[in-house]
């Protein structure tokens, strides 16, 4: 691990544990083993690791994807409902991290910025979402590209809802299902 992966790993954690408002540089360069210097080197300033923390979260979430099976092996019903059960362990996993990723996009980046993060997993979204339309499983005359984007939205705005906000009524199990189903019966050819 190099200098800037060891003050972002140690960054995760310990925002992760004591939130961002609680956590000094002083005891993320302690913790990644480096002066205090070398965070100067990599980060104007602690708010300038908003973004870097957003795309460690975004690459484990395509690192889990990847893991998959190949498409041609799964139905389209099966791929949703493993697209709908990461989304939800990585809002679950990434859960302090995210809101004060979301409180930080706001202040020290642009959507911009953050849409550029999502891009390579947008793309192998819409590779695999491509792989089933391609094969008439998917209802045909859906931009791939914008499916997956959108599916995406979809499916952190209910992973959201369960982990972040703890909204009344929103449980995992029967938000997942009602997400599942409803993408399933939007997506799939007739």
């Amino acid at each position: 691990m190099n200098k800037k992966e060891a003050l972002l790993h140690a960054a995760v954690h310990l925002m992760g544990e004591h939130g961002f408002e609680k956590t000094s540089v002083s005891q993320i360069v302690k913790e990644a083993g480096v002066a205090q210097g070398t965070f100067y080197l990599y980060f104007q300033s602690k708010s300038a690791l908003v973004l870097s923390i957003a795309q460690s979260i975004i690459e484990d979430l395509l690192s889990e994807a990847k893991k998959f099976p190949e498409v041609s092996s799964v139905s389209l019903e099966e791929f949703l409902g493993s697209i709908t059960d990461l989304t939800f362990s990585m809002t679950r996993k990434h859960k302090k991290l995210i809101g004060f990723v979301y409180s930080g996009t706001a202040y020290y980046s642009s959507f911009q910025e953050w849409e550029r993060l999502y891009e390579p997993y947008y793309a192998w979204l819409s590779e695999k979402l491509r792989y089933y339309q391609e094969q008439k499983l998917l209802k045909d005359g859906y931009d791939t590209d914008h499916l997956a984007n959108y599916l995406v939205g979809l499916l952190e705005h209910g992973a959201e809802q369960v982990h972040l906000t703890e909204a009344k009524g929103f449980t995992e199990e029967i938000s997942k299902s009602t997400l599942h189903t409803m993408i399933l019966e939007a997506l799939r050819a007739s």
